[in-house]
Order: C-alpha cells, then structure tokens, then sequence
C-alpha cells in the first residue's frame, strides 16, 4: 500500500535580507497548503523539515526556490502513513542552526563532501578521525562503527570540544556527519579554521546514507534520531522502535517506559527529579487534558492535527452544502 505523506527536511545557506516579510509569507504557504512542520529563517539561510501531501511538498519547494532565489536547496524525502508534526510554524533565528561561532560561513568553506556509496571506504581508513557531531542522545541510539562521540549536550558544545580534542598535527584527515548534513556544513567549515587540512563531510547526512547503501552493505548500527514525532527512524527510513518523553523531549525505549521513574507525560530516566513542583504540576494537567480528550473522542494537541484539518474541512463543505 502506497504511503499518503511525504516529509521532507530542507536546507540552505544563503543570505537573506528581509526574514520577516519571508517569514510570514512562508507561514501563508504552508496553510494554504497543508503542510505542518517547522521553518528556520535567519540572515545565514533556511533550515526545516515539512510534511504533507506529495504534490504540496514539492510545490513548496518550488516555492521556496523562487522566494529565496535559489534553485539548489538540500532536500531529503521520505514517506510516512502519518504526518509526524502537529502545527505550521516559521521562526526567526540568529543562525538556523547554531553553533555559536562567528565568522564561519558555509558558503565560503565547507569540507569535501562525500557520496554515501563512497563513505565506507572513507570511514574504514585507519587514519581517518571519523566524528559523530550530534548531540549525545541521538548518538545514544545510533551512529557509524568506531565513530567518535563527543558528547555534547548542543551544538553550541562542539568548537571547544574540537578545539580540545582535534589536533591538526596529529589528525590530518577528518570525517564528520550528522542527521541531514546542516551541521556538517558548520563543523566541517570550522576544523578547516582550526588547521585540519582535509576535512570531509557525508553528502546529505545520516538519512541520505540510509536511503541510498543498502542494509547489508550498511556501517550504521541502530536508529536515526529525528526531530518530529517519529522520534527516530530504522534503516529503511521508517519510524523506529523509540518513543519520546514529553517531558524532556528525549528518546525513551520500552524498558525505560517500565522503570518507576517514569511517568507518561510527567517524568523519564532522563529528567526524573529534575523539575520543579510547578513544571510538574503543568506536565501532569496536560497529560490529564489529554487522557481525558481520548476518552470523550475529541482532538488534542497529540491526536493528530492533520487529520483533525482534513474533518474541519469536511464539515465546512458540509455547511457550504446546506446554506
């Protein structure tokens, strides 16, 4: 059976002058559309990842194209039965994906970028320092054989770890990846500051490499992190066996959802004792509100708002109909 969705994250360095004229004409396309998800826009670019119909996402795009006044933005696709985000939002940024650094522009210096079909052989070089620059939960669920791990909380985290840890006498040959490949475009761009002299980064990210080596050809251990309702996706890029506390936002399994610091919409193993009695009080009536929408068969906010638009627009042409 065909799937109905498709999402799509996006992304491209370019400067931009006028974001919040972009940003609410932005918004307008999505609603008039029907796309949910989230919009980046800063001076530096556009980052985000939509979902919706097919035709709409790739009208979208298009869109996008012609708006910003570039015709190579970084797109990556799948197709889910399900549109994983509950809203349509466009939001201002200093950097649409932040590291904290200035004078870094990916659009003067980025690394080599590398083919999914050639990173093995890349990646299995013994004198390639190969580096994972997520975040330490999303490197928790998976990541490429021996890569390293530092161990950062955010992004923001990463240039002193670098400069900690990558020496440019000693490592001259460098590989990073992440989710997409935003991040790369930073990371990359700052080990060449810092002296590396060959830095490489994998073409379109995790999700790129995962569409296009097959499984048994694959380095990649585990699940993918994604940052929408799927929480993570498995290697054919479908949603992964993860759930997410809605607490904390991090990834959950289903042992963990058995421990007794766990509490559905209230607490994990990650934030258990962390929060204050008034967070904990807001947590534990949203998830009341909730539980009491299922009962009474009515839409709340994790019930799926697509659907829910697709009935509201039924019921309008209903009343069309009668007037």
């Amino acid at each position: 059976m065909e799937k109905k969705y498709v999402t799509c994250s996006l992304y491209k360095f370019v400067t931009l002058d006028n974001c919040e004229m972009l940003r609410q004409s932005i918004l307008n396309e999505m609603k008039l559309n029907d796309l949910l998800g989230t919009i980046l826009l800063a001076e530096e670019g556009i980052n985000g990842t939509i979902s919706g119909a097919g035709s709409a996402v790739d009208g979208f795009v298009e869109f996008l194209s012609v708006l910003i006044g570039s015709d190579d933005i970084n797109t990556k696709r799948s197709t889910h039965d399900e549109v994983p985000f509950y809203r349509a939002k466009v939001k201002l940024k200093r950097e649409i994906v932040s590291m904290g650094v200035e004078d870094i522009d990916p659009k003067e210096t980025t690394g080599i970028r590398v083919d999914p079909v050639h990173w093995n052989n890349l990646i299995n070089d013994p004198e390639v320092l190969v580096i994972d620059t997520r975040n330490s939960y999303e490197v928790g669920i998976g990541t490429f054989k021996d890569a390293v791990n530092p161990n950062t909380k955010s992004f923001r985290d990463f240039p002193e770890w670098a400069q900690n840890n990558i020496n440019p006498q000693k490592h001259s040959r460098v590989a990073m990846f992440c989710t997409g490949g935003i991040r790369c475009e930073k990371s990359t761009a700052y080990a060449k500051d810092i002296g590396v002299k060959e830095v490489y980064q994998l073409e379109g990210g995790i999700l790129n490499y995962l569409r296009t080596v097959p499984e048994d050809e694959s380095l990649w251990s585990g699940e993918c992190f994604v940052f929408d309702n799927r929480v993570a996706v498995n290697h054919d890029l479908e949603k992964g066996s993860y759930d997410q506390c809605h607490a904390c936002r991090m990834p959950i399994t289903t042992a963990d959802k058995m421990l007794s610091s766990y509490a559905k919409g209230q607490s994990c193993k990650h934030c258990f004792g962390t929060h204050n009695e008034q967070k904990q009080q807001r947590f534990s009536e949203r998830q009341r509100q909730i539980m009491l929408s299922k009962s009474r068969g009515e839409d709340h906010i994790g019930a799926g708002a697509h659907e829910a638009t697709e009935r509201r627009r039924a019921e309008k042409k209903t009343r069309r109909g009668r007037i």
